[in-house]
């Protein structure tokens, strides 16, 4: 699968942007998608995902302002951004996975200014 993130960018702090995420093929084909961050000088941390049967979970940063969401017509998964903070500063990735195996986009720059 390819996988095409976009819609990263320069915010202010309390600022709010929306990521999507493009897939190659039918999303439902995935046990889940999902959204990474990787920050400067940091690991690749989970931030949110969505599994085939609609199931989200999200990191405890950002719990209550980021919202994952998708369009199956459109294979297509979103992530929607509010209240951003200078440390959601990083760049994010999409991942899809199917059982042990993960699939990746070529990331995008978020960053956060205070």
């Amino acid at each position: 699968v390819q996988l095409q993130a976009f819609g990263g960018g320069l915010v202010r702090a309390g600022g709010s942007l929306r990521l999507s995420c493009a897939a190659s093929e039918n999303i439902f084909n995935f046990n889940s998608m999902g959204w990474f961050r990787q920050a400067p000088g940091q690991e690749r941390a989970l931030v949110a995902t969505i599994n085939v049967g609609g199931r989200t979970d999200y990191s405890d940063s950002v719990k209550g302002r980021f919202t994952i969401s998708r369009d199956g017509s459109k294979n297509t998964v979103y992530l929607e951004m509010f209240s951003l903070k200078p440390e959601d500063t990083g760049v994010y990735y999409c991942n899809a996975r199917i059982l042990q195996r993960n699939s990746w986009g070529q990331g995008t720059l978020v960053t956060v200014s205070s």
